[in-house]
């Protein structure tokens, strides 16, 4: 910025915002420090906050000084911004120091160093740090002081100015020919923009340019994608000052040029109409304008501010007023710097002298409207040691610090039992109550003894206010209180804005290759099982394989999910589909499945017991409907095939375990049945409340108790004829390729004891880490360091690990576990160590081993009603397919969070918020005695004719032609598509208080209506399916004139369309994207999302995407058709075999105007476009005919579809 034209005190400092200072000056006392402002100032050398002498009392719209502080005494504040986040204030001086200070008190916050000699020319906070430009660096930091980042420049850079365009982008500006624009996620320069007129030292943005302040005077505006120059404003003759951007208007101040005698303020401020691009009446104000803000609260209010302080307020198009001026006490010294908040109730000052004047317009000032809670550092909690009196005859000895030399333990070293604090137990039952009661069922009854006052009760605190949604949208993700639950396993929500989903940064949670599933659908409580299925690879490859004719089959809906996440890259899907037919399945309702809307969202319902119960009923009817002998060509009643078409299913290979149960009545008669079980669930030992020692259980003794059952229970007897006391025990003759258990932890008793179990894991954790670390003491005695981190302590509980003991804690299962089945012995299981392998002897025995690969736990979080997660050992086939690597991982999978973590993480849990719920454990090397090969098992068939479900409908009201064989699509084949939804829930959202709406739960959509017309041949533009979707779910809103779907034409009983089931179409689009056919429509990512498709990139040609230019809205099928092919469509509703022809011909339009002039020409004819829709208002002109149509050319275009 040029300042040659500044008041002649700014002479010495005419590279303030430049240069350095001169070398050797002492940086407590600059010689340019104007005496005159220590007068009456008292400095803290805590604070240096600056006492005003009398207290300020603010009236309500008015700007006065609230506070001033003193950040270096005579360095100049070169740069003062308000933090978006939170309630501070950020100064930055002309040395490279910076200092934020806290709320309108101005307590000093944090004060370091960023450069060691340039000055800090722009500060810009961010949610997680805040950057700072000085002339040849950018540089991140927290909040606190620690660095983030260092960006340096490019040698010969000089810059000035940066602009935040969207989260994570940024374009940098400086007095070179180029702007820089860098990505904040990878720290790296992505695009160099070389701009016509050098200096750009001012930047804005606004929704339709950036704007861009120049040294020269001008301000020119440019593209948001392209940066190229679409208007200039020759503002001023000599140098540009500043300028901001409100609306449609520009204000701007700057220095004139005056001949010999250099360049002088101006007065009149020029202000420009960004409407008509020009300007309007200039402005004069009575202050010689140095900086401007516009300050829009009731009125478009501009501020103006002077070098000497003064300050003026005035409307851009009014006349200014005397009255409106205040002046900045600074005590002679000039402003250098000015800023104001988000709220527009904070002015922030700063001046030569390297004060910080804060002014506001309200008592209670608030920075920003939604500000999160700033994190202070704790106090130093280390107390320093007492002097001690030797003479005084009463000094305790235990005062003086002695070294412990004995290797016993101290007397006043209590065990973890006695020392751990626990929470105050219930009182005991009044024994009268026990004494008298009677009991029916379950249920025991009492009268009261009146022992104590009448309406005496116990109560509980209610955590359940933690679920309760703030008023602030964005203090949903604020901490108020400490978190026991760690980030990564909290429950994760999407937050939705105008754009939907589509700004919405999924690879922040997802590093990987692998795919998450979206929380937002009802009963996506699973979400963590289907990936445990998906990973099993024997499922995975059955599921796929599986075609039936079930309209509702959970095999074939896992298998088409199971689909998409294989080909996905990363990228979330949903399991809308497979939680559809969930809901209809009659024994998921009857198990208490299905969970009500409001029981997900109040956290109502009990997680861990209703994961167990969906884990036994998905084997249970997995292994149903694969048992049923149908091959891949079952779905059109074709022969079966050799896949699956044995009565034995894959599901029970892999689970089923054969058990035997006996019944013996104590009358002497046994009773023996045979079973297959696929699961088994936990019992855990009776622990006696009176007993005072802990008794320790093996995992792998307890597991074998709870396969191998043995519990008395009363029975019908046959010999008796009558109900007796039996013993029912349970014995299994093989051993399953995959356990799966059911922790069965489902109250305070059972986790009680997994709490007490792995307490005295840790106990044994530590005298084993501590006897390995006085070994390694003493074998390392003749050296000086002892380390205790590289300690490897084998066989702990089936461990063999390099690591501290502290990442073992909480940790009572094994990792892996060798079991057998001897006639002598029965079940064994023991656990092992997870690198060794079994011996010959062992194997011959038919000892297996059994490695833990999946555990399921729930997460238990006040706030948020809790959730599941899963951790899943991924296996190498996956890795190799998504990664192209070998190798096995752990994987946290939190919906669409998923991240790698150690295997000793999967195995510890700490019940207090983390409760096991389902543990699988695999046989070593399982899978290979399975067929893993996936043959798609949809073919052609599914695009022959089909009945349909409507009972009144006819061929006369045929609406499409079905593909003879000649026509099936090849790849490549281009093929029209447009898809028709009505809403099944509303939309759930809430009103901000600054009016803005934010997006809670989007509404749920179904698709009603799927239509795809040929795009080549003679037929080309012929519908070939135009299905309409059964649904048996509540329909709350037909979107009649979006969709043309009216009430009644989704029931079969009254509708005339042709109606089909979702699985049906669902298979004819499967095969047309196996095949490799591309997709033209108009807004397809939509579609394909809510008919639960993926569709790779490459097979999809969207309108929406062809006629747009960056950075701009999105333009309408009609009025595209409008502009490019004279056709008035969507009238009054819409049809979808119109909106697909439609695309057909938008596409081939494209194809002819690239032909014609490349890229540059079709970047013309879009510029045209939107100009056109602007002066249009987006909306389409009456038609000349009454048609509907507006122009002939469909007919043309299509002549075979005129005569269907």
């Amino acid at each position: 910025m040029n300042f040659d034209g500044l008041d002649a005190g700014m002479g010495e400092y005419s590279t303030s915002l430049h240069g350095t200072l001169e070398a050797g000056i002492e940086p407590s006392m600059d010689p340019h420090l104007n005496p005159n402002l220590l007068q009456g100032v008292e400095l803290d050398p805590e604070a240096l906050a600056v006492t005003v002498p009398e207290p300020v009392h603010l009236m309500e719209g008015m700007f006065s000084e609230l506070h001033s502080v003193v950040s270096e005494v005579g360095i100049p504040v070169t740069a003062t911004h308000f933090d978006l986040q939170e309630e501070m204030l950020w100064m930055g001086n002309h040395r490279g120091h910076v200092t934020s200070f806290f709320g309108p008190t101005m307590g000093r916050y944090s004060s370091f160093q960023v450069h060691a000699t340039d000055d800090i020319r722009h500060i810009q906070s961010l949610e997680t740090g805040v950057l700072f430009l000085s002339k040849s660096n950018l540089k991140c930091y927290t909040r606190g002081g620690l660095v983030m980042f260092d960006y340096p420049m490019e040698e010969g850079a000089d810059m000035h100015s940066l602009l935040m365009t969207d989260n994570n982008m940024l374009l940098l500006g400086g007095l070179q020919n180029y702007v820089v624009e860098v990505d904040l996620n990878a720290v790296q320069e992505t695009k160099k923009f070389t701009v016509e007129v050098p200096g750009v030292a001012i930047m804005r943005q606004t929704s339709r340019f950036f704007f861009c302040g120049h040294t020269s005077g001008k301000v020119t505006l440019r593209d948001l994608r392209t940066f190229k120059t679409e208007q200039e404003f020759d503002a001023f003759s000599g140098s540009l000052s500043d300028f901001d951007v409100h609306g449609n208007l520009l204000a701007a101040c700057g220095f004139s040029s005056r001949g010999l005698n250099g360049m002088a303020c101006d007065r009149f401020l020029m202000v420009y109409d960004l409407r008509m691009m020009r300007a309007v009446t200039p402005l004069q104000v009575h202050v010689d304008p140095l900086f401007l803000r516009f300050i829009p609260t009731y009125t478009s209010r501009l501020a103006i501010i002077s070098q000497t302080g003064q300050c003026q307020f005035c409307e851009p198009t009014g006349l200014a007023n005397m009255a409106d001026i205040f002046h900045v006490n600074t005590v002679g010294q000039l402003l250098m710097s000015f800023d104001v908040s988000a709220s527009k109730q904070a002015l922030a000052f700063g001046d030569s002298g390297g004060c910080v004047h804060l002014w506001s317009d309200a008592p209670e000032v608030s920075f920003n409207d939604y500000s999160r809670e700033t994190d202070f550092a704790l106090p130093c909690l280390v107390d320093t040691l007492p002097q001690l009196d030797w003479n005084h005859d009463l000094l305790p000895i235990s005062l003086i610090p002695m070294p412990l030399t004995s290797t016993e333990p101290l007397l006043s070293d209590w065990p973890t039992g006695l020392a751990t604090p626990s929470p105050r137990r219930a009182p005991p039952v009044d024994p009268e109550i026990l004494r008298t009661m009677k009991t029916v069922g379950f249920i025991g009854y009492a009268a009261n003894p009146r022992t104590r006052p009448r309406n005496q009760a116990y109560v509980e605190l209610d955590y359940d206010n933690y679920n309760q949604v703030p008023e602030s949208p964005i203090g949903r993700d604020e901490e108020p209180h400490l978190y026991m639950v760690p980030k990564k396993f909290r429950k994760v929500t999407i937050k939705y804005s105008k754009l939907g989903l589509e700004d919405f940064d999924f690879k922040h949670y997802n590093r990987t290759l692998f795919a998450g599933l979206e929380p937002h659908i009802p009963n996506a409580y699973c979400n963590c099982m289907i990936q445990v299925l998906y990973f099993l690879e024997p499922i995975r490859c059955l599921v796929q394989n599986h075609l039936c004719q079930k309209e509702f089959c959970l095999a074939c809906e896992l298998g088409f999910l199971f689909h998409m996440l294989d080909l996905s890259r990363g990228d979330p899907c949903q399991a809308s589909n497979f939680l559809r037919a969930f809901r209809t399945i009659p024994e998921a309702s009857a198990l208490g499945l299905i969970l009500a809307d409001s029981d997900e969202q109040t956290g109502k319902a009990r997680l861990g017991r209703l994961i167990q119960s969906w884990n036994r009923f998905i084997l249970t009817q997995l292994h149903q409907e694969t048992q049923e002998q149908e091959g891949p060509q079952a779905y059109r009643g074709a022969s079966s095939s050799s896949l699956g078409s044995s009565g034995e299913s894959v599901i029970g290979k892999l689970f089923g375990c054969e058990v035997e149960n006996s019944s013996l009545c104590r009358c002497g008669k046994e009773t023996v049945r045979s079973s297959l079980t696929l699961l088994f669930t936990m019992h855990y030992p009776e622990q006696n409340s009176q007993e005072k020692t802990i008794k320790e259980f093996d995992f792998a003794e307890i597991l074998k108790k709870s396969i191998c059952l043995e519990q008395s229970t009363q029975a019908w007897c046959e010999n008796c004829e009558k109900y007796q006391p039996t013993v029912q025990t349970r014995n299994i003759r093989c051993l399953p390729d995959v356990l799966v258990i059911n922790c069965e932890v489902n109250s305070a008793k059972e986790a009680e004891f997994w709490r007490v179990q792995a307490e005295v894991n840790d106990a044994h954790l530590d005298f084993t880490f501590k006897n390995s670390l006085k070994k390694t003491y003493f074998h390392n005695s003749s050296t000086d360091s002892v380390s205790s981190k590289n300690i490897e302590l084998c066989n702990v509980d089936g461990f063999t690990f390099d690591t501290q003991a502290e990442d073992l804690r909480h940790v009572w299962i094994p990792l892996s576990l060798k079991m057998s089945i001897s006639k002598s012995q029965g079940l064994e299981i023991s656990s092992w160590s997870e690198g060794e392998e079994l011996s010959a002897a062992e194997e011959a025995e038919g000892a297996s081993l059994y490695d833990l690969v999946v555990t399921v736990p729930h997460i238990l979080d006040a706030r948020t009603g809790g959730n599941l997660v899963a951790h899943i050992k991924v296996g190498e086939t996956y890795h190799q397919r998504k990664e192209g690597v070998t190798h096995q991982q752990w994987y946290l999978f939190n919906d669409f969070l998923i991240e790698p973590i150690d295997k000793t993480e999967a195995a510890q849990f700490d019940v207090s918020w983390k409760v096991p719920a389902i543990l699988y454990y695999a046989k070593r090397n399982y899978h290979n005695k399975y067929d893993l090969r996936i043959k798609n098992p949809i073919d052609a068939s599914v695009l022959l004719t089909e009945a349909s479900l409507a009972r009144k409908q006819r061929k006369s009201h045929a609406t499409f032609i079905p593909l003879m064989v000649s026509e099936m699509p090849q790849a490549g084949d281009l093929v029209g598509l447009d898809a028709e939804f009505v809403t099944l829930n509303q939309e759930e959202a809430e009103l901000r208080s600054d009016g803005t709406k934010s997006t809670i739960k989007p509404s749920q959509m179904s698709v009603a209506r799927i239509t795809c017309v040929r795009g080549q041949g003679p037929n080309e533009g012929v519908p070939f399916i135009d299905d309409y979707i059964s649904t048996q779910e509540q329909v709350v809103d037909y979107l009649t004139q979006y969709s043309g779907i009216k009430p009644g034409d989704l029931d079969a009983k009254i509708s005339s369309k042709h109606l089909t089931t979702l699985k049906s179409t669902y298979l004819k689009l499967r095969f047309l994207i196996d095949t490799g056919v591309r997709f033209v429509g108009h807004g397809l990512q939509k579609d394909f999302r809510v008919i639960n498709l993926l569709v790779l990139k490459d097979q999809v040609i969207d309108t929406v995407y062809l006629f747009h230019l960056p950075r701009k809205r999105m333009i309408s099928l009609r009025f595209l058709a409008w502009y490019f092919l004279d056709l008035n469509i969507q009238g009054e509703t819409h049809d979808s075999i119109e909106d697909a022809r439609t695309a057909l011909q938008l596409y081939r339009k494209y194809l002819e105007l690239n032909r014609g002039g490349g890229n540059e020409e079709v970047r013309k004819i879009l510029k045209g476009l939107y100009e056109k829709g602007r002066q249009l208002d987006w909306k389409v002109p009456d038609a000349d005919t009454g048609d509907g149509q507006g122009s002939p050319k469909s007919a043309a275009v299509f002549p075979s579809v005129m005569g269907l």
